[in-house]
C-alpha cells in the first residue's frame, strides 16, 4: 500500500503563510481527502472522538501534521469529528512550536505564495 498521498502533495503545496480556500481540489486530491478521512475515522473510532489517532499524540499524528497544515491552508471540510481532529493537532504544542518556526522563517518561494487560477 502506498501512503504518500500524492494527489494532496501535488495539487495543495505546503504554505503555512497562505490560504487558497477551495483550491486544488484535482480528482487526485480528492480521492487522497476520500482515504485520509477514511483512515482518521477509522483511528477515531477506536481512539475517542476527543484523542489523537491512537490515543496519545504519537507519531502517526506528528506524520499527518503537514496534511492537516494543508487542509487549513485550503479550508478543507471534513465533517465535525475530522475537523475538530484537525483542530487539536494544530493546536497540540508540537505543531504550534513547528508552525511557529515556519513562520518565523524570512526566505519563501514566490511561485507558491499565489494559487494560479
Amino acid at each position: 500500500m502506498h501512503c504518500g498521498f500524492t494527489g494532496v502533495r501535488s495539487a495543495m503545496w505546503m504554505n503555512i503563510r497562505a490560504r487558497f480556500p477551495g483550491k486544488g481540489r484535482t480528482i487526485e486530491a480528492q480521492a487522497d481527502i476520500g482515504r485520509i478521512s477514511e483512515i482518521w475515522e477509522m483511528c477515531l473510532s477506536r481512539s475517542g472522538p476527543d484523542a489523537f489517532l491512537f490515543g496519545d499524540f504519537s507519531l502517526a499524528d506528528a506524520y499527518f501534521a503537514p496534511v492537516v497544515m494543508r487542509f487549513i491552508t485550503y479550508d478543507v471540510v471534513l465533517g465535525p469529528a475530522l475537523d475538530a481532529y484537525v483542530e487539536r493537532l494544530a493546536a497540540h504544542p508540537a505543531v504550534v512550536q513547528w508552525v511557529n518556526g515556519a513562520l518565523a522563517e524570512t526566505e519563501h518561494i514566490a511561485r507558491y505564495d499565489v494559487y494560479p487560477d
